[in-house]
C-alpha cells in the first residue's frame, strides 16, 4: 500500500512540472527567439532577424569579436586593480597661522666636570644605558672597573646621578630666549632623557595650549652658554665636539637624534629654515601602514615609538625590568642589569631581527600620518668685532669666552605654509565598476539592465535543463525490507523486474 501511495505520488509531481513548469519545445523556441529580439545586448537581434545568411554571419563575426574585446579588457582592469596601484599628490596649503613644532634642545658635554673627575665609569655607564636607544660596541676592558664599581656603589642610581650631575637649564646656560617677539625662560622647557642625558624640550605635548606662529621669519631665538669648563665628556666613546645638539619634532612625538640631530658648535650662529611636511600613506595592500595598530605609552603612533615599546617588551620578559629610557611601568632596571642582562637582550633584539620597521609585515610598519619638519640651517660666525664688545659688556663676559662657549640658534618658518604629500588609491571600486561599464557600453551597448536580463535569461534555463533532467531520471529501486509473513511468488516477480 505504501509504494503505491509513493508511486501516485511522484506520478502526480511529474505532471504538475510537465504542465506547469515545463513549458512545450515551440514555447521555449519562442521565448529564446522573444529574448534575442528584445534584449538590450546590441546587435544580438540583427543575428536573430536577418532573413540573409551573410549578413547574419557577418553580424555573428561582429557580436563575438566585441563580446572578446569586452572580455579582455575588464581582464585587464580587474589585473590591474588587483595590483593594488597608487599615486601620490602633493599639495600646497597656505594658512594665516601655523602650529610651531617641538625642539629638544641637549648639550654635547653631558655631564658636569666636578662629578666625573674621579669616576670615568660614568661615562661608560651612560653607554651602557644609551645602548638602549642607539647601536654602540661596548669595550670588554671596562667589565673589571665596573664589578669593582658596583660592589663599592650598591644603591648607585645612573639616573639620578645624571639628573643631578648632567646639563642642566637655568638662567646660566640659557642666557636669552625669545618665543614670536615675547620673553621665555626655563621653566618653558621640559626635561627628558635621550642618549645626551639631560635635555630639554621646547613647546612640548603637556602645554594646554600649542605656540602658534602667524609671520614668517619669525620664531623660536635662544642664545645657550655650553660652559666647556664645567661641562665635560669622555672623547675615547666618540664624544669630542663642544656645542649644542637639537631635534625638531612633532610636540606628540619622541625627539629622535639618532641621524637626525643638528648640531650647532660654540662661537657660531645658527638660522634654522623650518617647513611642515604632512605624509598620507594608504593602508595596506596599497600602502604599508596599518590603521588599527596602537601604542600603549604614546599618544599617536610613530615608527620609532613602536620600536621602543617593543624593545620594552622583550626588555621587561627576558630581565624583569625596564629600562628608564625606554616607556613603561615596570621596575627599573639597576646598572647590574644594564650590563648583565639588557645590553645582550638588546643585542639579541637587533641580531634576531626582533623588532623590524618598513613594511606592513615588520613590527613596527611606517605610521598612516606623519608630520615632519625638514629643516635648512646656515651659519655665521658669532659675533662680529663690534657686536662681540657690545656682548661682552652686556653679559660680563670676555670676547674669548664667548667664542668658546656661546651659541646662537634661531628657529623658524620658512614660509605660512605646510605641504601634504598623499598617497591615493589609483583605482577604486568605484572607478573599477566605471570602467567596466563603459567598456560593456562601448562594444557592446550593455548596461546593468542587460546584465540582469542576461541573469534572468540564464536562470530560466537553468531551471527548465533541471526539470527536464528530474523527469528524464530513472526511477531508484524500491527495497522493502521483508516481513515475517514471505512475499508472494507475484510481489517476488514485480521487485525483480523494478530491478
Amino acid at each position: 500500500v505504501q509504494q503505491t501511495q509513493k508511486s501516485r505520488l511522484l506520478e502526480k509531481t511529474r505532471l504538475y512540472l510537465i504542465k506547469k513548469l515545463l513549458p512545450r519545445v515551440e514555447e521555449r523556441k519562442k521565448y529564446h527567439q522573444e529574448f534575442a529580439s528584445s534584449t538590450s545586448f546590441h546587435g544580438v537581434h540583427n543575428i536573430v532577424q536577418t532573413q540573409s545568411k551573410t549578413r547574419r554571419v557577418l553580424w555573428l563575426l561582429v557580436v563575438m569579436g566585441s563580446l572578446a574585446i569586452v572580455i579582455w579588457q575588464i581582464c585587464n582592469r580587474f589585473i590591474y586593480y588587483f595590483s593594488w596601484p597608487t599615486t601620490t599628490s602633493v599639495y600646497v596649503q597656505y594658512v594665516e597661522n601655523v602650529e610651531f613644532p617641538a625642539v629638544t634642545f641637549c648639550n654635547l658635554n653631558r655631564f658636569q666636570a666636578h662629578a666625573v673627575t674621579n669616576l670615568q665609569i660614568i661615562f661608560f655607564l651612560w653607554s651602557i644605558v644609551s645602548g638602549v636607544l642607539q647601536e654602540i660596541s661596548m669595550k670588554d676592558n671596562f667589565s673589571q672597573e665596573l664589578n669593582d664599581f658596583l660592589l663599592g656603589n650598591q644603591n648607585f642610581s645612573i639616573k639620578e646621578f645624571t639628573r643631578e650631575n648632567g646639563f642642566y637649564l637655568n638662567s646660566s646656560t640659557l642666557l636669552e630666549c625669545e618665543f614670536f617677539g615675547k620673553p621665555c625662560y626655563p621653566e618653558d622647557f621640559e626635561h627628558v632623557f635621550t642618549e645626551y642625558g639631560n635635555c630639554f624640550t621646547f613647546n612640548h605635548n603637556d602645554l594646554p595650549v600649542k605656540r602658534r606662529v602667524s609671520v614668517s621669519g619669525r620664531g623660536l631665538s635662544l642664545l645657550f652658554d655650553v660652559n666647556q669648563a664645567q661641562f665635560t665628556d669622555d672623547p675615547s666613546l666618540g664624544y669630542i665636539d663642544a656645542g649644542i645638539i637639537y631635534v625638531v619634532h612633532s610636540p606628540k612625538e619622541l625627539p629622535r637624534f639618532d641621524g637626525l640631530g643638528l648640531s650647532t658648535p660654540v662661537g657660531m650662529h645658527a638660522q634654522v629654515a623650518i617647513r611642515q611636511l604632512k605624509t598620507i600613506i594608504q593602508e595596506y595592500p596599497w600602502g604599508e601602514c596599518k590603521p588599527d595598530i596602537k601604542l600603549r605609552h604614546h599618544e599617536i603612533y610613530s615608527t620609532y615609538g613602536c620600536l621602543q615599546e617593543c624593545k620594552a617588551r622583550y626588555i621587561q620578559d627576558w630581565c624583569g625590568c625596564l629600562p628608564f629610557i625606554l616607556p613603561g611601568n615596570a621596575r627599573e632596571c639597576d646598572i647590574q642589569k644594564f650590563y648583565s642582562c639588557v645590553y645582550p637582550a638588546i643585542y639579541e633584539i637587533e641580531l634576531e631581527g626582533l623588532c623590524t620597521a618598513g613594511t606592513h609585515n615588520s613590527t613596527c610598519p611606517v605610521p598612516c600620518e606623519e608630520t615632519d619638519y625638514p629643516t635648512t640651517v646656515t651659519y655665521s660666525s658669532f659675533a662680529g668685532e663690534k657686536a662681540i664688545k657690545f656682548i661682552s659688556a652686556k653679559l660680563k663676559r670676555s670676547p674669548e669666552y664667548i667664542r668658546q662657549n656661546l651659541v646662537h640658534i634661531d628657529i623658524k618658518y620658512h614660509d605660512l605654509n605646510y605641504k601634504m604629500t598623499q598617497q591615493q588609491k589609483a583605482l577604486t571600486v568605484a572607478d573599477l565598476l566605471a570602467d567596466v561599464g563603459g567598456q560593456l557600453g562601448l562594444f557592446c551597448g550593455a548596461s546593468m539592465i542587460t546584465i540582469i536580463e542576461l541573469l534572468e535569461y540564464i536562470f530560466t534555463n537553468f531551471c527548465w535543463m533541471c526539470i527536464f533532467l528530474l523527469l528524464k531520471a530513472p526511477e531508484m529501486p524500491q527495497w522493502n525490507i521483508p516481513s515475517q509473513n514471505q512475499p508472494t511468488q507475484k510481489e517476488e516477480k514485480k521487485g525483480i523486474q523494478e530491478c
